[in-house]
Parts: structure tokens; C-alpha cells; sequence
């Protein structure tokens, strides 16, 4: 993503790359360029990467010669965690792409511009961000405003951002499963069904819900059989489950869960539409509609 200032009116690009990303393909010299990565998967995929950021840094070359670098606002960031089968890693982490462990579904990303004051410039953040903070966030880079705009689930994060303010976010919720499911509910019954896969963060805690995983990690008490809570500040590996300690915060966590599944709604799927296949568009993905 980048937000452009210079102009008299904001200009705004969004790139979304198809790498990286399965089927795992790249010309053979960006292959070489890894040659030195042993396993096949992982050489293809470095390879991708290689491609991308070159990719990349032909647009920033661009705004450099056109004299508008310095007054560009550039946004790199992923959207779920990495798929080992097609070649990525989420080491140390928990999971895959797809789950709602850490490992599927921590997104890595940086943002670079000259409106950063040099004490910030390659500093850090662990606050909490969610994909639907971008909006409300870039209207504010850009000066605009979002009156008229019906409730938004997003929050600026400008100031966390460029001064490293904390976040005004203290929760995501990662996901709940649209199709329920019957099953002993045991203690939580009256709560929340813990049978459904859902995943909530609030703070440091984290709780998962439903059968996740190996069952060799999962809680060994009847009542907590699909109940799993993790302090994630101090354990982002989710590795102790903690929820036989704090029955108060899985209880309190259970039920924001349900509040927000009161107010779920069905969510669309639209068909498979084959005019989308890169074999009508010269070999290549792109908008089709």
C-alpha cells in the first residue's frame, strides 16, 4: 500500500502481490540466486521472495527518480501465517496458515517514511493491529475524515504507529466457526459452546475453543477438554495452556465470545468463477471482473 502526500489531493496505490504463494513458481534465476537452500520447496519460495522484492524496489526506484520518495507513505504487510507445505516457516510459532494459532495468523509487516522522526526510524512494535485498522488509520494520514461512515470495527493506529503510543485496540477476535456443532458444552454451557472452533485475544490472554491440534497437548480435564488459554505476552509460543488457573478470565473470555456471536451475520461465498483462470488473462492472475 502507499498513500502519496505531495499532490494537492492524496493519491492512494494498493499492490497485491500473488507471491508469495502456492503453486510455488519463480524463473530459474531467481532460483539461483538461492542455490545455496538445500530443500526444493523452500529454494522456490526464496526465490519468490527474491522476485517480489525486486519487485518492490523497482516501485520505490520509480517514486525516487519522480522525486516523490520523501513524501510517500510505503506499507509492506502479510495477511496470515506461512503454509510449511508450500515452502514457508512460522518457526517458533504454533501453526499453520489456515489455524488460529499464532502461527496462522501473526502478520508481519513495516512502514517506511520520512514523516518518522529519527529516535523512531527502525523501532519495533508489539501492539495490537488488525487488518481492519488500515482504513480508518490511512483516512487519517490522508487527512480525510470518516463522517457518514457507519460504525467501523477498525481503529486509527497513526499514533501508535509514528510515535509508538499504545494501541486503543485490546482485543481481536481471530475467528469463530460459522457451522455449530452439538457436543457436551460441560461447565460452559450456559456461556459459550466450546465445541465450535473460535479464537479470541483480549490483552495478553489468548483462549482457543474447539479441537484443535494434537490431543497430546490438549487440556487432560473433562471440563476444559476444548478450552485452551495462553498469557501470550509471556508465551507466544502456546506452549502452557494456563486455564485450569484463571477459570475467572476463560469465564470472562467465553463470554465475549458469545456477544460476538450474537451479532454474527451469514457470511457470502460467492460461486467459483472460471473467467478468473490466469489461462484467459495471457497466463497471468489479475482483476477479471
Amino acid at each position: 500500500m502507499i498513500v502519496e502526500t505531495s499532490f494537492l489531493q492524496p493519491w492512494f496505490i494498493y499492490l497485491s502481490f500473488q507471491a508469495v504463494h502456492s503453486p510455488l513458481q519463480v524463473p530459474e534465476a531467481y532460483v539461483q540466486l538461492n542455490h545455496h537452500i538445500i530443500d526444493a520447496r523452500r529454494r522456490l519460495y526464496a526465490g519468490m521472495v527474491s522476485c517480489m522484492d525486486e519487485a518492490i524496489g523497482g516501485i520505490v526506484e520509480t517514486l525516487k527518480q519522480q522525486s516523490e520518495w520523501e513524501n510517500t507513505l510505503l506499507i509492506f504487510t502479510s495477511d496470515n501465517g506461512a503454509n510449511p507445505k508450500a515452502g514457508g516457516s512460522n518457526w517458533p510459532l504454533r501453526g499453520n496458515k489456515g489455524s488460529v494459532w499464532e502461527g496462522g495468523i501473526r502478520a508481519v509487516g513495516f512502514v517506511n517514511s520520512f514523516f518518522f522522526d529519527k529516535n523512531r526510524r527502525g523501532s519495533v512494535t508489539n501492539e495490537l493491529i488488525h487488518v481492519t485498522d488500515w482504513f480508518p488509520t490511512l483516512i487519517n494520514v490522508a487527512d480525510g475524515n470518516l463522517k457518514g461512515t457507519q460504525y467501523l470495527d477498525g481503529h486509527d493506529q497513526w499514533t501508535t504507529i509514528r510515535y509508538g503510543i499504545p494501541s486503543t485496540r485490546t482485543e481481536i477476535l481471530h475467528g469463530i466457526e460459522t457451522v455449530d456443532k452439538s457436543s457436551n458444552r460441560a461447565v460452559f454451557e450456559s456461556i459459550f459452546n466450546t465445541s465450535r472452533t473460535a479464537s479470541l485475544r483480549v490483552g495478553i490472554w489468548k483462549i482457543l475453543t474447539g479441537l484443535q491440534g494434537s490431543s497430546s497437548r490438549r487440556n487432560k480435564s473433562s471440563l476444559l477438554a476444548n478450552v485452551r488459554l495462553f498469557d501470550i505476552k509471556n508465551d507466544p509460543q502456546e506452549r502452557t495452556d494456563i486455564a485450569p488457573k484463571f477459570p475467572y478470565i476463560v469465564t470472562n473470555m467465553l463470554q465475549r465470545l458469545e456477544r460476538y456471536q450474537r451479532r454474527m451475520v451469514s457470511c457470502h461465498n460467492p460461486e467459483i468463477d472460471p473467467l478468473a483462470n490466469p489461462k484467459y488473462h495471457n497466463g497471468f492472475w489479475q482483476p477479471w471482473q
